[in-house]
C-alpha cells in the first residue's frame, strides 16, 4: 500500500462506531462506514494488507459479517494462518472454501477422488464448487462425483451439494436434476425444481409452461381484451413432483397459492405466444378479470427476477411517475427493487431518479439500495434536491437518516461542491420544527466531509501501473506464499 493509504486504513480501523440508538450524530463522519468501500477499492486495484494491520482488520470483520468477504480477500493467506492461532478469528476459516484447507488441482483426478471420498463435508462442498467454476469438463466431473455417492449421502448434505450446481448451471445438469425430483427430501426436491425452472428449455419448464398457460386466457368477447384466470382446482402428484408446494402459508388460499407457483416457474416466453404475440408491456397493460391482477403480476415479477428478463422487468416496473409506482399497486416496492436489479446500471439509476422526483424520498430507500455506486449524476441530483426540499419544509433530518446514510456512501464525491451551499444554517420559518435548521446544517456538513474523504481515499489508492513483458511476472515466492 502507498504510505497515505496505509495511514488511512489504520485510522478507519481504529474509529469507533457512531452514536448508538440513532438520533443526533453531529457533523463528524462515521469512518467505519467507509471501510467497506476502502476494502473494495483496494481489492479491485490489487493491493495487499500490511501485516501489522491484520489483527485490527480481523477484529473489525469479526464484528461485522458484511466486511468479511472483502476483508479476507484483502488479508490473503495470512488471515487463515492467524485464524488457526486465535479462536476469536475462526470465522475466517468458516468463510474460506473447505475451511481454509488446500484443495487439489482440478487436473489431478486421483487427488480429487480421494478428497471427495475421504474429505470433510466443507472440503467436499468446496471441491464441487471449484470443479464447477473451472470449465465444462470439470463441471461434468463434479456431477459424476455427486452421482456416484448420491444415494448414500445424508439429506442435509444432498441439499448443500445440490445447491453447488447453481454455479455454472447448464442443460447438461438436467438429467441429474430430473432424478433429484424424486428425492426422499422435500427440500432437495424443491431445490431441484427451482434449478430446473431456471433452465428455460428444460422438460420441467415445459410442463410448468403448459400448466400455467391452461390457467390464463385472453377473453375477446368483451369490448376490451381481458385476461381471465382459472386457478388450479387441485395440486396433483405430478405438480408436487415438479416442486409445487401443496400447503399454502396461513392466510393464503390454496388455488391462488398453486397458481402463483405455476406462473413463476413457467418460462416468460410462454405468454407472448399464448396471448396473441403481444409484447410484455402490452400483456402487463391488459386488464385482468375477477381481481386476479395482483396475484398474476406478483408471480410474473418472481419469474422475471428468477429468469433475469429485462423486457419483462421493464414492463412490470412501468413508468416511475405512475400513481401506483409507490404502492400499493400490483407490484410492491420490494418486488420493484428486485426487478430493477435485472436492468443495466444506468437505466436503474434513471428509473429511481424519476421515482424520487415524482414520489419523494420516503418510499425510495429500498430502490436506492440496488443502484450502482457511485450514483449516476441524475440520481444523485434527485436525492440532493429531495433532501433540500425536506430541509426547506422545516422537518427534522432524522426522518431521512437512512437515505442520508446511503448518500454518504453512494453519492459521487463530485457532488460535494454543490452540497456546500446547503451546509449553512437556514432561516427558520414559523411552522418549522425548533432547531431543525441547525440539525440539517450538521447533516449536510457531515455529508460533505464524508464525500471529500471518499475522494481522498480514491486518490490515495491509485490504479497500479500497467507493465508489460517479463517484469510483470510475480516472483515464485509470492505464488507459493
Amino acid at each position: 500500500l502507498p504510505p497515505e493509504a496505509r495511514r488511512r486504513l489504520a485510522t478507519l480501523l481504529t474509529d469507533q462506531p457512531g452514536t448508538p440508538g440513532g438520533g443526533r450524530r453531529g457533523a463528524a463522519p462515521d469512518l467505519m462506514e467507509l471501510l467497506p468501500q476502502w476494502l473494495a477499492l483496494a481489492n479491485s486495484r490489487g493491493y495487499g494488507a500490511p501485516p501489522e494491520l491484520l489483527p485490527a482488520l480481523l477484529n473489525a470483520a469479526r464484528g461485522r459479517t458484511d466486511l468479511r468477504p472483502q476483508a479476507l480477500a484483502f488479508a490473503g493467506p495470512r488471515a487463515l494462518w492467524l485464524a488457526r492461532l486465535n479462536p476469536d478469528w475462526k470465522f475466517a476459516l468458516r468463510s474460506a472454501p473447505g475451511g481454509g484447507m488446500a484443495l487439489p488441482s482440478t487436473d489431478d483426478p486421483h487427488q480429487v477422488n480421494q478428497l471427495w471420498e475421504e474429505g470433510l463435508f466443507a472440503e467436499r462442498v468446496a471441491l464441487l464448487t471449484a470443479l464447477r467454476v473451472h470449465d465444462t469438463h470439470t463441471a461434468r466431473a463434479a456431477r459424476a462425483l455427486l452421482t456416484a455417492t448420491w444415494s448414500t449421502e445424508r439429506a442435509e448434505d444432498r441439499l448443500m451439494f445440490l445447491d453447488s450446481l447453481r454455479t455454472g448451471l447448464s442443460a447438461e445438469d438436467e438429467p441429474f436434476l430430473e432424478r433429484a425430483l424424486t428425492d426422499r427430501s422435500r427440500n432437495v426436491r424443491a431445490t431441484a425444481a427451482e434449478l430446473l425452472s431456471a433452465l428455460p428449455d428444460s422438460a420441467l419448464a415445459g410442463r410448468m409452461s403448459a400448466r400455467a398457460a391452461s390457467c390464463v386466457a385472453l377473453d375477446h368477447t368483451s369490448d376490451t381484451p381481458t385476461l381471465t384466470v382459472e386457478a388450479p382446482h387441485e395440486c396433483d402428484a405430478a405438480m408436487e413432483r415438479d416442486g409445487v408446494v401443496p400447503k399454502p402459508p396461513n392466510g393464503r388460499g390454496e388455488r391462488s397459492w398453486w397458481l402463483g407457483q405455476l406462473v413463476e416457474s413457467a418460462p416468460l416466453t410462454t405468454w407472448q405466444s399464448r396471448l396473441g404475440n403481444r409484447t410484455p408491456a402490452q400483456i402487463v397493460a391488459l386488464p385482468v378479470a375477477d381481481d386476479w391482477r395482483s396475484e398474476l403480476h406478483a408471480a410474473w415479477c418472481r419469474a422475471a427476477v428468477r429468469q433475469r428478463d429485462a423486457l419483462w422487468s421493464r414492463a412490470l416496473l412501468g413508468t416511475p411517475a405512475s400513481p401506483d409506482a409507490a404502492g400499493p399497486g400490483a407490484v410492491s416496492l420490494a418486488e420493484r427493487a428486485k426487478l430493477l436489479a435485472s436492468l443495466p446500471a444506468a437505466e436503474r439509476a434513471d428509473w429511481v431518479a424519476g421515482f424520487i422526483a415524482a414520489h419523494g424520498l420516503s418510499e425510495a430507500f429500498q430502490l436506492l439500495g440496488v443502484c450502482a455506486v457511485p450514483w449516476a449524476e441524475p440520481l444523485g441530483r434527485a436525492v440532493v434536491d429531495s433532501l433540500n426540499i425536506a430541509r426547506d419544509a422545516g422537518s427534522y433530518p432524522w426522518s431521512f437518516s437512512g437515505v442520508m446514510g446511503l448518500a454518504e456512501r453512494c453519492l459521487d464525491p463530485a457532488e460535494a461542491v454543490r452540497l456546500e451551499a446547503l451546509t449553512a444554517v437556514p432561516d427558520e420559518t414559523e411552522d418549522a420544527s425548533p432547531g431543525a435548521g441547525s440539525y440539517w446544517s450538521e447533516a449536510f456538513r457531515r455529508l460533505v466531509t464524508t464525500l471529500r474523504l471518499r475522494e481522498a481515499i480514491r486518490t490515495e489508492l491509485p490504479p497500479p501501473p500497467v507493465t508489460n513483458g517479463p517484469s510483470a511476472t510475480l516472483p515464485a515466492t509470492v505464488h507459493g506464499e
